[in-house]
């Protein structure tokens, strides 16, 4: 069964600790270990319920010949509910830049947003469905964070957005093809190791804050803008390429298995939270080179 937690769910993780798609406690007589499954399956002993989301027969249990397939995602759905979503974002950045000039007072709204904005997103996390207008909340609030650190950044290193937004894009395009090769399969294995690693980097980032508050690092850290900052910032992209992986992989699996049409919410969540990891990254590191030039 999957997680009741979107998070987890859209990473792929379910609460037998297997991957969407990636079966690690088959049943007796059932596939082999990694052997692919359906993760929207409910556990049980129907063995005609390989897609909940079919329509059963009343009397034999089995999927009718010749389903009418309604309410399932497509990956136009999801294309439309990522392209709202990132709009919403792109607007807010916009009108934030255009209205908030630089200064002390429009950082600390920046921090209030972005606050706002994380709240919004634990908030939907622990949803067991999606909704819409948090969603796209949750991207306003983050428009107008990325839309005065932007404009800070731009007032330092002139051009450094732009150039920001092509390396998420060329990230973004680079590891959409790389997943569509198959040069990357995403695998029970896979997600561990690259979850761990994650979990690693976030408590080392967080140790590292508290750090630079107290005083303790006051140039920044392992954030820096020298040479350790930049390395800290490619592999805090590289990670996010790994979250951009796990998000292809369970957008696939999902219209593969027939998951509902809202499920393209929480695919567009995803995405949206992970090209705003790497656009923010992206950014810090072009400033960085910049400032080495």
């Amino acid at each position: 069964m999957r997680s009741s937690n979107p998070v987890f769910s859209r990473r792929g993780f379910s609460r037998d600790n297997g991957y969407a798609g990636f079966n690690t406690a088959p049943p007796a007589g059932g596939p082999a270990v990694g052997t692919q499954a359906n993760p929207y399956a409910q556990q049980g002993g129907n063995p005609y319920a390989q897609n909940p989301y079919a329509q059963q027969d009343p009397q034999y249990g089995a999927p009718p010949q010749a389903p009418v397939s309604t309410g399932r995602m497509t990956m136009d759905d999801v294309v439309m509910r990522s392209a709202m979503t990132l709009g919403t974002v792109a607007v807010g950045a916009i009108l934030a830049w255009a209205v908030l000039p630089v200064s002390s007072t429009s950082y600390g709204l920046a921090i209030g947003a972005a606050l706002i904005a994380f709240v919004l997103a634990m908030v939907q996390s622990f949803k067991r469905t999606a909704s819409p207008a948090l969603i796209l909340a949750y991207a306003a609030f983050e428009g107008v964070f990325l839309g005065v650190i932007s404009e800070m950044f731009n007032s330092q290193w002139s051009g450094a957005p732009f150039q920001a937004v092509l390396g998420t894009m060329a990230v973004a395009g680079a590891t959409l093809l790389v997943y569509k090769a198959g040069w990357i399969r995403v695998t029970a294995r896979y997600a561990r190791i690259g979850m761990a690693i994650a979990i690693a980097f976030i408590l080392v980032m967080a140790v590292n804050l508290l750090l630079v508050v107290f005083g303790v690092a006051p140039d920044g850290g392992l954030r820096s803008m020298g040479p350790l900052g930049a390395i800290v910032g490619i592999i805090a992209i590289l990670l996010g390429a790994f979250f951009l992986t796990l998000d292809f992989k369970q957008i696939e699996d999902g219209i593969a298995y027939g998951a509902p049409r809202e499920e393209a919410w929480l695919a567009a969540f995803g995405l949206t939270m992970t090209l705003v990891w790497i656009y923010v990254e992206m950014l810090r590191l072009v400033a960085i080179f910049s400032s080495s030039d």
